[in-house]
């Protein structure tokens, strides 16, 4: 079970870091590409492997040198749900912002009005999954170091 946690952690981390900078250069660029969501998704997935290798490390009656094993494998699906209500959020907090109450409003403005709405909140939502991905990253290669006590 140790060589599967090393190796889950480190594909966990790599995808994470990966997804990570891509939407770091993404978000500076103001570039919104759908084909990044797809790379959130195995980040998120990613996190979820790690929060079973963790259940089937315990299942397993292994105990980890120190507690930190668990927080580094569980924290990242936490991370995840946290950074999905952020992205809900940024839609709202963009609206609010601008003086916009809903879509309704949105609709209204001009084209380039609406174009500059959408970017700004993908924009947002972005940096926050990139965010998250980047904290993922960080736990799950804490996850290599904290492996050798099993």
């Amino acid at each position: 079970m140790s060589s599967a946690a090393l190796i889950v952690a480190l594909v966990v981390g790599l995808v994470a870091l990966a997804s990570g900078g891509w939407g770091l250069w993404l978000w500076w660029r103001f570039d919104a590409r759908s084909s990044y969501w797809i790379a959130v998704r195995f980040t998120q997935l990613g996190a979820l492997a790690l929060a079973l290798l963790a259940a089937a490390v315990w299942i397993d009656g292994e105990k980890p040198a120190s507690w930190l094993f668990w927080l580094y494998s569980l924290m990242p699906v936490g991370i995840s749900l946290i950074a999905e209500q952020l992205r809900l959020i940024a839609a709202e907090q963009v609206l609010e912002r601008r003086g916009l109450s809903g879509a309704a409003e949105v609709a209204d403005l001009d084209e380039a009005g609406q174009r500059g709405v959408v970017r700004e909140i993908v924009r947002r939502e972005i940096g926050v999954m990139a965010t998250a991905a980047m904290v993922i990253a960080f736990l799950a290669l804490r996850v290599t170091v904290e492996r050798g006590g099993l």
